[in-house]
């Protein structure tokens, strides 16, 4: 299984195995990771999901998809990288991809 690090704000870091298929915010859900909250349960109906793609993952992952971007528009303080990750789908290829929360979510 692929190995999520999720880092908080403060810099605490969670290193998770997160199972091919399941969503980013799935695999900080179901680990108890604190600053994903998830409010819609993934449908990209909020933005309580958003994080910070490290650089060097950014273009590595797929695509955003259509309404994403308006999305990010109601997250806090969203970024270049910021995407929802409700809407990445983990599979091999990331192994080591590793986010950041934001200081909260809206």
């Amino acid at each position: 299984m692929p190995k999520i690090k999720y880092i908080e704000h403060d810099g605490k870091q969670h290193t998770i195995e997160v199972a091919n298929g399941l969503s980013v915010m799935e695999g900080a859900i179901q680990n108890n990771v604190p600053g994903i909250d998830a409010d819609c349960g993934g449908s990209m109906a909020c933005a309580t999901c958003h994080v910070y793609v490290k650089e060097e993952w950014f273009n590595k992952l797929p695509s955003k998809i259509e309404g994403e971007d308006d999305m990010l528009d109601m997250a806090f303080e969203p970024k270049k990288n910021s995407r929802l990750s409700c809407q990445i789908t983990v599979s091999d290829d990331m192994d080591g991809l590793e986010v950041n929360l934001p200081k909260k979510q809206v």
